[in-house]
């Protein structure tokens, strides 16, 4: 499932794909493929998002069940 949420909080900070993998240690691919819902992050590597980008893990992660 994608993660329009978490592509959406980085483009209100002006934020790159590359800025924020920079940010967070990991590659460009790795947040591409997160947006894409192509890789689930590790509990620590959503926190550390989450930091950056000032949201909660409910605000960019939690999926609303349908």
């Amino acid at each position: 499932m994608k993660n329009l949420r978490l592509k959406a909080a980085r483009a209100s900070l002006d934020l790159s794909q590359e800025d924020l993998a920079a940010k967070c240690g990991v590659s460009r691919q790795t947040i591409s493929a997160i947006e894409k819902g192509d890789y689930n992050p590790t509990i620590n590597l959503c926190i550390s998002i989450c930091k950056v980008l000032n949201k909660t893990l409910d605000e960019l992660f939690w999926e609303d069940e349908v």
